[in-house]
């Protein structure tokens, strides 16, 4: 049987990081950005149509994997145009190629398009998003569902992956500071979520491509949590016993973090259980594995 050829845009961050080395032996992959952060990463714009065009004649790929986006939520807010012409243009851009060859889309969104005034949100609720980064995606949302019948959009939580290399989220800034060597951590405890690991992630991707069941799904870590707990089970895990959290609200940050956010972002894989394809872990145990996997060296003896 000839391996499936996947196209992968957006793919040198912490995500495409764990789609390149989870399907580089399952199928051919070909891995793309405009951050040619990896040897084996290739150049590719997603706001150039043509580019785009160019790659999918010659690569003649079953899967695009869309990936790339702009996801500074302070950056987007100051530069609104930027992030609608990656987030919106862009994967316009792939939808109509992915339309035009009769190639499956994987479209990889985010919890950020709902407002946070439910505590946990099914596919079913309304999004409503409240900052710039959350509409782009949900705008791209609607662009892949209107253009498209062969196409998966994966809503994640918040994203866990990459090490220190890639790792530029909440997880790497909390040992960021324990490395530098920090008595006390601020952390905010009026932000609700669900951690996502990338290489859980993928496996629940590979599952769901592999079925004859299209749409749109919540893909997350089971349970859910605040900043807090997060940051919590952060130094329990590496063993750290001599940092304080010191718990504080989002104001805080404001400065720092001006983008308005939802209170809660906390998603269950409604959709995947209904339809028997979730293989997603509680946060905790996901949350040890990476730790475990790029942060060892960090675990306190």
């Amino acid at each position: 049987m000839n391996k499936k050829k996947i196209l992968v845009t957006g793919c040198g961050g912490m995500l495409g990081e764990a789609v390149f080395n989870y399907f580089k032996d399952k199928a051919d992959v070909f891995p793309t950005d405009i951050d040619l952060n990896e040897k084996w990463l290739t150049y590719l714009d997603v706001r150039e149509y043509d580019s785009i065009k160019k790659a999918i004649l010659e690569i003649k790929p079953d899967y695009v994997f869309h990936l790339a986006a702009f996801t500074d939520l302070e950056y987007s807010e100051k530069h609104p145009n930027e992030a609608y012409l990656t987030n919106v243009i862009g994967t316009e851009n792939i939808a109509l190629l992915c339309r035009e060859f009769n190639i499956t889309m994987v479209y990889i969104s985010t919890a950020g398009v709902v407002d946070g005034k439910k505590e946990f949100y099914t596919e079913y609720d309304d999004p409503n998003p409240l900052n710039i980064y959350g509409k782009t995606k949900y705008i791209g949302e609607k662009i892949v569902e209107k253009n498209l019948i062969k196409y998966f959009i994966f809503r994640a939580g918040w994203m866990m992956g990459g090490g220190e290399k890639k790792d530029k989220k909440f997880i790497n800034k909390i040992i960021k500071q324990i490395k530098e060597g920090k008595k006390e951590l601020f952390v905010v405890d009026d932000k609700l979520g669900t951690p996502t690991y990338t290489y859980n992630f993928v496996e629940n991707i590979e599952v769901v491509i592999n079925s004859p069941f299209y749409g749109l799904y919540h893909m997350v870590s089971e349970g859910g949590g605040s900043r807090l707990e997060v940051a919590k089970e952060i130094l329990k895990i590496l063993n750290v016993k001599d940092v304080n959290i010191i718990k504080v609200d989002s104001n805080y940050f404001k400065k720092e973090y001006f983008a308005p956010r939802p209170t809660s972002e906390q998603l269950t894989n409604f959709k995947l259980s209904l339809r028997g394809l979730n293989k997603a872990r509680d946060w905790h145990i996901n949350l040890r594995n990476y730790l475990l996997k790029y942060f060892k060296n960090y675990v306190k003896e």
